[in-house]
């Protein structure tokens, strides 16, 4: 807390001593972060694009826009793009950035995340890509350098230790990062205090099985990204503490792909933020000296700390959530998901989960986190959780056991949670997933309660796919060439489809439709059957 007391105009007039030199030696100069939405022309042409919006800002661009989402101000300072610029672009954006962006109260560019992105990039962009020519400029130096050093400064004395996870994570990767690429006493006590933080926050935030314990994909590929980025230095404190992490992200990571190559859209997940899991992958085994790597084969698969279980083969890939929605201390990036599940046949998607839209408090925030956004069982009209706000959560469901059953012919995966027991009547759900390889899955679920409830379970179709038929209890489903007949039993009221979204990209809002069975009672018994035709 004292840290965080100290006045911004008065730290901005530190004075940083003279540059020490560039220490570190890369193995490789690590890949570029995310996936490119900015070109060097449209930059330089004053036309940046973050979370799926473009806004001109001139070049160089103006630094404060308040107009604009905080997460779309977070990466216009995180410079990301930069690595899209040539060095004398490069050297012209930070440059303008450190005259005009000054450390001030209240400025998005000073709050500890963006610091520790744009520590990373610009360190890696001038001291890895750049390294000779920035060594051989030294009146660029004489720049860079004591705004690199306040900004290390000034991000040491505001660890996000308030918000922990993620940004906790980026605030030791920074700080290690900068450590270990200068010389000198203040680069020695950041590598050491950014370590020993970097060091227990890798093993509360890497669960066992190789998955980020945010139970996010996208979050899950960006501590990917960290981590091969440290692995890249060649110190081996940092090789022998991380490499057998990383073999296991690489392995969780591997589990989290359909066949089309890109992630499981699991709680705050979309395409198009972190890096695409094919060169993470590729980079990983490659540092690990491993480039053919222990990939998921055919077959079942389970993440069980993270709590996703999955099959996959040559025609189909599957992934169930049978875990808790995220850390109890940190559910920020929790959706109303508990036994919810993917699906795709043939290459194609086609259950799916509704993503993101945006990080701001408004409707689409409350339908992507909503559990009728999910594949999952709603009822009485309530979330499994309490959310709140962009990122808040209160009471919130768990899964009071897991019976996972698998082999070579299939898989029996069965699970129940308590998101509803606050409701009146105490209502439960237990769903129970069966897979066999003759290519038939069945989802059955149980409600009870001690009161009537209404009951809906929907599941949200790829906008690629069209309803050819539906009846009373059966849907005949097209996507491409594959053609799918999805069959109700039990207690089934009505069998109806709803207009919904799907959201695999920040700002991307594409239509879709949701078939949802509809029952009402004390005790329900549901199954449906999918069958490729």
């Amino acid at each position: 807390m004292r840290d965080r007391l100290v006045d911004p105009a008065r730290f901005a007039g530190r004075t940083a001593p003279p540059f020490p030199g560039c220490d570190w030696s890369l193995s490789r100069v690590p890949l570029a972060p995310g996936v490119p939405s900015n070109t060097a022309e449209a930059l330089t042409g004053g036309r940046f694009t973050f979370v799926g919006h473009e806004v001109s800002l001139g070049w160089p661009p103006r630094w404060d826009c308040s107009d604009q989402s905080r997460l779309w101000q977070y990466n216009l300072h995180y410079f990301d793009w930069i690595w899209a610029l040539d060095y004398e672009a490069a050297k012209e954006a930070a440059g303008d950035w450190i005259r005009r962006h000054d450390l001030a109260r209240n400025r998005v560019g000073w709050e500890p995340f963006p610091v520790s992105l744009r520590l990373q990039n610009w360190l890696a962009v001038f001291f890895g890509r750049y390294r000779e020519r920035t060594e051989n400029d030294p009146d660029w130096i004489a720049k860079l350098w004591p705004s690199v050093w306040l900004q290390t400064e000034w991000l040491r004395r505001n660890l996000e230790h308030h918000l922990l996870a993620n940004h906790l994570l980026e605030n030791a990767v920074a700080l290690t990062w900068a450590g270990a690429c200068f010389r000198g006493t203040d680069a020695a006590r950041w590598f050491d205090e950014g370590y020993r933080l970097l060091d227990r926050e890798i093993d509360e935030q890497i669960l066992p099985d190789g998955m980020h314990y945010e139970r996010s994909a996208m979050y899950h590929l960006r501590a990917v990204y960290l981590v091969e980025m440290l692995v890249c230095l060649e110190r081996p404190d940092l090789r022998n503490r991380l490499a057998p992490v990383l073999r296991r992200m690489l392995e969780a990571t591997d589990k989290l792909l359909h066949a089309d190559g890109q992630i499981a859209l699991v709680n705050d997940s979309a395409f198009g933020i972190a890096n695409d899991p094919g060169p993470l992958l590729e980079t990983g085994r490659a540092l690990l000296g491993d480039d053919d790597g222990r990939r998921s084969g055919n077959g079942p698969w389970s993440l069980p700390d993270a709590g996703y279980y999955g099959f996959r083969d040559d025609r189909v890939y599957l992934i169930c959530d049978a875990g808790p929605v995220g850390p109890d201390y940190m559910p920020g990036h929790a959706h109303g998901d508990l036994l919810s599940f993917e699906l795709s046949v043939g290459g194609r998607r086609i259950i799916v989960d509704s993503g993101v839209y945006s990080y701001e408090t408004d409707e689409m925030r409350s339908y992507c986190r909503s559990t009728r956004a999910h594949n999952t069982v709603e009822i009485d009209g309530q979330d499994q959780c309490e959310f709140w706000g962009a990122f808040r959560v209160g009471r919130r469901g768990r899964p009071s056991y897991v019976d996972w059953e698998a082999s070579d012919e299939g898989i029996r995966l069965a699970s129940r949670h308590d998101g509803y027991s606050r409701l009146a009547g105490s209502p439960s759900h237990q769903r129970t997933f069966q897979y066999d390889r003759s290519g038939r899955l069945e989802v059955a679920d149980t409600i009870v309660s001690s009161r009537p409830v209404r009951v809906v379970s929907r599941l949200h179709l790829h906008p690629e796919c069209t309803v050819e038929q539906l009846t009373d209890v059966t849907a005949i489903i097209v996507c491409g060439n594959d053609r799918l007949r999805l069959h109700w039993s039990g207690a089934v009221d009505e069998l109806v489809h709803e207009e919904s979204w799907y959201c695999p990209r920040f700002g991307l809002r594409q239509d879709n439709v949701a078939l949802a069975c509809l029952s009402y009672g004390s005790r329900i018994d549901t199954t449906v059957r999918i069958e490729w035709l």
